[in-house]
């Protein structure tokens, strides 16, 4: 079976990805990069282009449901690492952008 996640996308142009600003490369354990990212508290950050709408990440490359892939994917942040393809909230970003809902496992 193919990862769902390379023909969505619609997560990503969906949702404020947010999440704890020591997971920035500018930190000394971080990954994510920075330059990627904007301040939204005092310890939060969110990735460029999530924290306005129309939302769409900035490390989203690609066309929502026809093929997608993340320039940062092995650096991503906890909050893309955890996100489930078969949750309610990604049924809802598909649904938000016409697609259909995931068929189950």
């Amino acid at each position: 079976m193919t990862q769902p996640c390379l023909d969505c996308g619609a997560c990503c142009a969906t949702y404020r990805v947010s999440f704890y600003f020591g997971e920035t490369d500018d930190h000394l354990h971080g990954v994510v990069p920075e330059h990627v990212t904007i301040p939204i508290s005092p310890y939060l950050v969110a990735m460029r282009g999530t924290e306005n709408t129309p939302v769409r990440c900035v490390a989203l490359a690609g066309e929502v449901g026809k093929g997608v892939s993340c320039d940062i994917y092995a650096q991503r942040s906890t909050t893309c690492r955890e996100f489930d393809a078969y949750s309610e909230a990604c049924h809802r970003a598909r649904q938000h952008h016409g697609l259909p809902q995931l068929p189950p496992l």
